[in-house]
């Protein structure tokens, strides 16, 4: 009887099978043998026992042993480890450092029945968990009373099971409300006043407890304050195993309290259902998993006007298991025999054969069929049963008899490139005729003398290298390479010899090697001198590689440590350790396998769009980041977005999706968005800037869409390019595009395609055959009309056109020796401000400039502002297009070429079209509001033109007004005619903040306004307001002396007079009054309708003290009338009715005040500015005036300050009006009455006005000093004419009766008349009463002394 050897189908547990071979003496029964305990990963604490379990289960007796990493254990020489009696293997005590870490690792158990042979377990880790420590502490929070909270225990994964909170000391209660998350994080939701305290997360069962900071939980009122939503924790990718739960943690924080909802691939989950539950606010928790719980799972969540969705997987494995299992088998000698093996799991699982605890190498013997059973092909007595090595194949080539096609011809030059004692490294070369492409190579060996061969595959398509190890020193070996292709095995190689070398003393792997990832780019290498060194050390070569790439890179290190620079961030790299000595390299280390430490994204994300939903959401989407750029775990993306185009307020939004809803948006505004991906190191590089603007109102969806506007068919041998526009009702929602086809029918085949689509290429069609086509747009209502078309695709003899060529790069075609006459007649008609129309002509057409080829055309256009501005570029099939999008008020230039095949033309000759206007789409910028110097009531307002004007600018609005708020109507508007940048507005109120906006206006229309320019007058000391007033302020000194001069010497007149004509005789009295009435008859009274010349009375100059006065500088020294005022008020604030002349009132003698009704004086302006110019301000007048203010509407503020002008006589002296009698004439008066007429002024007198002009009153800004009189020549014969620049007012239309007139000049303008009186002379009636009154002593004492003490305040002020 043969000896039995035992085979093993491997997934995740054991099936043995066994075949005996017959000889033909016998058969022997088989013998049970199977592991009945097998050992599973585990993780174990420093300090403490470890066991992993093991039992194999036989009649026969069977021993067991143990392999760490693929070595077995000496448990002889390890005092803490043992081998308990069934088999498992006891860890007394587990030594775990940084440097040194024994007992970490791979285990698998080996059971062998020396007459039978070996099987081995399936392997198990061993993983021993770190110092107990915590990546981070829990900070202190405060949550709103029914909020959600989360504290963080952040800590290794593998101390996760170990983590459990307390509050003030006791441990918490988990429940539905407070849950604890796969992380550790500790959730309180629906939070009240119970679950305010001091928290700590404490690590139990690792030897000590170890506990965090405590962080206090506050638990406020609700404040009813709203609350941006924000994400703690959503759910990330996670796998379980069928049976097992999961919680899927889904935490949001905001106010209004979110409403989180769950949906499972595009469905909602129904939470009613036994195994699913929303715990903790919103976490999903399912129990007992299924294979029909694997899918998308969607967290949902709602908040006010915010809106968030984070999606995750969730992937359930199936563990592997045998639907058929190995059996039992008996062979004879020479015999093929199948081992059959069906297994099924997810993810699929991985099958391999092992052979007495080897794995078994597909080769001529051993053959993997129907994908899981082994095939042994020719079988040999045990002696003569092949040694097997470690290395493993899947699948081999087919039988010779499988072979459908040539199959590659023999590998040429086959070499030993390097040969050692105990490997040989073959290489060789492609072979001659390889047919086929991915060559793959088998290297078959055997030992010199034998038929038995061994096989060694290549790793990869295309490499022409293996390495054969474990080979016997010093020992012949025979080689022969065979090529295969997708057709099977080839021709083998002639066979070469080779003999390893001797065994020689080289070093013993080097012990201890430890690879630390010290940064983003670097690792750190350390490890000890190999024990079994055999001579000294020379150097250490140190070999590295990324992993999944076949070239090593290596270099020599002197020390035992060593530090790699230049890597790739969070890539994982492995690394081995060879030592030389004199020999040679000695044995490699194992390979450790290390990954560089994560960093920020160095790229940003791409393909960044944004898709306007409707007015008020965008819909953002984008791509990761390039391969190789993210440079570690992506945690999320950071979407940043944005109001306008300039600087502004930002919103950021985090996700971890690759869309992102945005709404809440205004209408027909313009936002940016742009996006950055993170990872636990931070964020990296942001996307530019991408803009698009909300509808200004939704699109319609209450009807199916219009027909579409054009449909185009480019038909080519298999296939027919479609492409179309929309329909031209844009206010009508289009959610996609039908496009159906076929053979003189187009409901055949039908295509569905996105809204923004609008070309398509039909594919797979038949040469030379009519097609119908047909295209409607669709929406939720229905579809809409379809537009119909056909086309006949080319016979196969014609050559194609390339598609990517054709609409990505039609306009830089290969050079043709015969190019394409180019288009004629090019010209550009203006449609709109925005729009405009290209036509051409073809001459290689035929006369009807019919198209009936494939040819198109392509339309370029740019303006030439900014020079480098850049041609954009349209085609189409037609003799004309239409451009659009185009900027108002500019200049294109058009042009088009035209292309077929593979053949174009030039560019046409340009034309040239301007866009028509527009209105300004946008405001003046840069409004700056200044104060004049020196007059706080005068603003300049300047600006800048608006940066998108449309058109020539023909003027601008100034708007301003105190209350920003104001309706527009209500503020006051000053307009601007042509393009000037700057604007004076006068009479502002000090202390006052106002509001100025700016429109600018074209031939359109206006465009916006601009935003509102804050400007605050100055306060200061209240200033007289002085519009248009030019002069000195001797000027003003001036013109109050005159005015205070004049009346003063008037009142002095009357009153001496009256005396004088008390004291005479009867008959003297008599005369007197004669002479009186006859002074006194130039003066119309309102009873009289004869015409009297004015009286013979004069003051002298020389009476007043007058001192030299400075003229201005300025060319037309102005005056204004300036009242004397009593209060410190403004009278420009108070009602014109309440502004009178007590001021004057008080300071004229009784006498005067005892008077009759006063006439005024009209002193209309003239226009001679080479005449001196003072003021004439009525003291004492104002009071008859108020109660006909109400008929007389006021002049602009500009106007309502008048100023009057006196032309003096040679001999300057002040003019009076007396009502008696004067003095006795002096010599120095005139004497005669054409004297007389020759210095007075000439004075018209008519009947009385029914309406008298209102007087203005200005303050004065000073007291009143010293002035010299000018000198004023009157004319008696040549009275003054006048001229007024406003007709529409009312005093300048005719003379005003009963009201002298005085010329008055103000640089060069001309303004309204301005009323003025003066005393005037006693009627006959008053004059009797004044002769018949005698004057006592004391009394006529007491008005001297009134009048001394008047002509001594009039002496103080003009010498002051």
């Amino acid at each position: 009887m043969l000896k039995l050897k035992c085979f093993s189908c491997i997934v995740c547990e054991s099936s043995n099978a066994f075949f005996s071979l017959s000889s033909g003496s016998g058969i022997r029964g088989f013998t049970p043998f199977r592991f009945s305990v097998e050992p599973v990963d585990t993780l174990a604490v420093r300090g403490l026992p470890a066991v992993l379990n093991c039992s194999a289960a036989s009649d026969a007796p069977v021993r067991v042993e143990w392999k760490k990493d693929g070595t077995f254990l000496n448990l002889v020489a390890d005092d803490r480890k043992r081998q308990l009696v069934d088999g498992s293997l006891l860890i007394s005590t587990v030594v775990h450092s940084k440097h040194n870490k024994p007992d970490e690792g791979v285990y698998q158990c080996v059971a062998t029945i020396d007459i039978l042979g070996t099987i081995s377990t399936r392997t198990a880790r061993l993983t021993v968990a770190g110092l107990p420590r915590f990546l981070s502490q829990p900070e202190g929070v405060s949550v709103r009373m029914g909020g959600t909270e989360m504290l963080s225990c952040e800590v290794t994964e593998e101390l996760v099971p170990f983590t459990r909170w307390e509050r003030d000391g006791r441990p918490v209660e988990l429940y539905d409300r407070v849950i604890q998350l796969p992380s550790g994080a500790l959730v309180i939701s629906n939070a009240s006043q119970s679950d305010a305290g001091l928290y700590r997360c404490t690590i139990d069962g690792l030897g000590p407890a170890k506990t965090t900071e405590e962080a206090e939980l506050q638990v406020s009122a609700d404040s009813g304050v709203e609350e941006k939503l924000e994400t703690l924790q959503g759910p990330v990718a996670v796998a379980k195993v069928v049976g097992e739960s999961v919680l899927l943690p889904c935490v949001m924080k905001g106010y209004p309290a979110p409403m989180i909802r769950w949906t499972f691939n595009d469905r909602p989950i129904d939470e009613s259902r036994e195994r699913f539950a929303v715990i903790g606010g919103g976490s999903l928790q399912i129990v007992n998993l299924t294979e029909e719980d694997a899918g998308i799972y969607v967290c949902q969540t709602d908040s006010g006007n915010m809106t968030s969705e984070i999606q995750a997987e969730l992937t359930v494995h199936v563990p592997p298991r045998f639907l058929t299992r190995p059996s039992n088998t008996y062979a004879q000698e020479s015999m093929d025999i199948i081992f059959e093996c069906d297994v099924t799991g997810s993810p699929p699982p991985t099958v391999k054969w092992m052979k007495d605890g080897d794995t078994v190498i597909p080769s001529d013997y051993f053959r993997i069929v129907k994908q899981h059973n082994l095939q042994v092909l020719d079988v040999a007595l045990p002696s003569a049963v092949p040694s097997l090595t470690d290395a493993t194949t899947d699948h081999v080539a087919s039988s010779p008899a499988e072979r459908s096609g040539p199959t590659p011809s023999a590998p040429r030059d086959v070499v030993a490139s390097l040969v050692s004692t105990r490997f040989i490294k073959l290489t060789w070369r492609l072979p001659a005729e390889p047919h086929g492409e991915n060559i793959t190579y088998s290297v078959f060996y055997s030992l010199e003398g034998t038929n038995r061969e061994r096989v060694e595959n290549t790793s990869g398509p295309g490499e022409m290298q293996v390495t054969i190890q474990n080979l016997v020193p010093d020992t012949k070996y025979t080689f022969r390479v065979v090529a295969s292709n997708a057709n099977g095995p080839g021709e083998s190689s002639t066979p070469l010899t080779v003999a390893t070398q001797l065994e020689v003393q080289v070093p013993g792997p080097a012990p201890n090697l430890q690879v630390v990832s010290v940064g983003t780019a670097s690792a750190t290498l350390s490890w000890e001198r190999p024990s079994t060194g055999n001579g000294e050390i020379q150097t250490y070569k140190l070999f590295y590689s990324e992993k999944g790439q076949d070239s090593e890179q290596d270099m020599d290190v002197t020390g035992l440590a060593y530090t790699v620079t230049g890597l790739k961030k969070f890539t994982e790299y492995s690394f081995r350790v060879v030592a030389y000595n004199k020999h040679g390299p000695g044995v490699s280390t194992e390979d450790v396998v290390v990954r560089t430490l994560s960093d920020v994204p160095s790229a940003p994300p791409q393909n960044l769009t944004l898709e306007v939903l409707n007015s008020t959401s965008i819909m953002v989407r984008w791509q990761p980041p390039p391969p190789g750029t993210l440079n570690g775990e992506l945690t999320g993306y950071k979407l940043r977005y944005r109001k306008g185009l300039r600087r502004a307020d930002t919103i950021e939004i985090s996700t971890t999706q690759l869309f992102q809803l945005i709404d809440g948006l205004e209408k027909g505004k313009v936002y940016t968005v742009r996006v950055s991906a993170s990872t636990v190191n931070g964020t990296g590089p942001t996307t530019e800037w991408i803009a698009a603007e909300t509808f200004e109102n939704d699109l319609d969806e209450s009807q199916v869409p219009g027909v579409p506007s054009s449909l185009h068919v480019r038909p080519l041998v298999n296939r027919i390019v479609v492409s179309w526009t929309p329909p031209e009702n844009q206010d009508i929602l289009v959610r996609g595009y039908k496009i159906g086809y076929g053979i003189g029918s187009p409901h055949a085949h039908t295509v569905t395609l996105d809204y923004k689509q609008r070309f398509y290429s039909i594919d797979n069609l038949d040469p030379s055959s009519h097609y119908v086509i047909t295209l409607k747009a669709f929406n939720n209502m229905g579809e809409g009309i379809p537009i119909y078309n056909s086309a006949t695709t080319r016979p196969q003899s014609d050559p194609d056109i390339d598609f990517y060529e054709l609409f990505n790069n039609p306009y830089t075609p290969a050079p043709d020796p015969t190019p394409m006459l180019p288009p004629v007649g090019v010209q550009a008609t203006v449609l709109s401000h925005d729009t405009v129309k290209v036509s051409w002509a073809d001459n290689s057409l035929a006369k009807n400039q019919k198209i009936t080829d494939s040819r198109y055309y392509t339309i370029r256009w740019k303006t030439n502002i900014p020079a480098n501005t850049k041609y954009k570029m349209a085609n189409t099939t037609s003799l004309f297009h239409t451009v659009t999008a185009l900027k108002p008020n500019t200049l294109y230039e058009f042009s088009v070429m035209v292309t077929k095949s593979r053949r174009s033309s030039t560019w046409s000759m340009t034309a040239h079209g301007t866009t028509f206007e527009s209105i300004p789409s946008s405001a003046p910028k840069d409004v700056t509001v200044i104060s004049k110097e020196g007059n706080p009531r005068i603003i300049n307002i300047n600006w800048q033109p608006p940066t998108e004007a449309n058109g020539k600018i023909t003027g601008y609005i100034i708007y301003y007004s105190t209350d920003v708020n104001a309706e527009v109507h209500d503020w006051v508007v000053e307009p601007v005619v042509g393009n000037r940048l700057t604007h004076q507005i006068q009479g502002l109120t000090l202390d006052t903040t106002y509001y100025f906006k700016i429109q600018a206006r074209n031939s359109k229309g206006m465009g916006p306004m601009s935003d509102a320019a804050q400007f605050r007058t100055p306060k200061g000391k209240p200033q007289p307001y002085k519009p248009g007033i030019t002069g000195s302020q001797e000027n003003h000194i001036l013109v109050i002396v005159v005015i205070v001069s004049v009346g003063v010497f008037t009142i002095i007149a009357v009153v001496v007079g009256a005396v004088l004509c008390t004291r005479r005789s009867n008959s003297h009295q008599k005369k007197k009054r004669a002479a009186c009435k006859s002074s006194t008859g130039s003066h119309k009274y309102k009873s009289s309708s004869k015409d009297l010349k004015p009286p013979d009375l004069w003051i002298h100059h020389e009476r007043v003290e007058l001192k030299p006065m400075d003229k201005s500088p300025e060319p037309n020294p102005v005056m204004t009338e300036t009242p004397i005022p009593r209060t410190t008020q403004d009278p420009a604030a108070e009602p014109s009715h309440q502004r009178r002349g007590h001021e004057g009132e008080e300071s004229v003698s009784t006498l005067a005040g005892r008077r009759g009704v006063r006439p005024k004086i009209m002193m209309p302006f003239d226009s001679q500015p080479s005449q001196p110019v003072i003021s004439a301000h009525p003291i004492h007048s104002l009071d008859h005036l108020h109660h006909h203010h109400h008929h007389y509407h006021l002049p602009p503020r500009g106007y309502l300050h008048h100023q009057i002008g006196l032309r003096a006589p040679a001999t300057p002296r002040m003019l009076s009006d007396p009502p008696a009698p004067g003095p006795p004439v002096a010599p120095s008066q005139p004497s005669t009455t054409a004297e007389l007429q020759k210095t007075e002024a000439v004075i018209k007198e008519e009947e009385p006005p029914s309406i008298n002009p209102p007087t203005a009153h200005v303050r004065p800004t000073h007291p009143l000093k010293s002035f010299a009189v000018p000198a004023v020549t009157v004319s008696a014969h040549n009275p003054p004419t006048y001229e007024t620049a406003l007709p529409s007012t009312p005093l300048l239309a005719q003379p005003v009766p009963g009201v002298k007139m005085a010329s008055i000049g103000t640089l060069n303008r001309v303004r309204a008349p301005m009323a003025v009186t003066v005393p005037s002379a006693p009627d006959q009636s008053e004059t009797s009463k004044m002769l018949d009154t005698t004057y006592e002593t004391d009394e006529l004492s007491e008005e001297m002394a009134h009048l001394e003490g008047l002509m001594k305040d009039l002496n103080a002020i003009t010498t002051g």
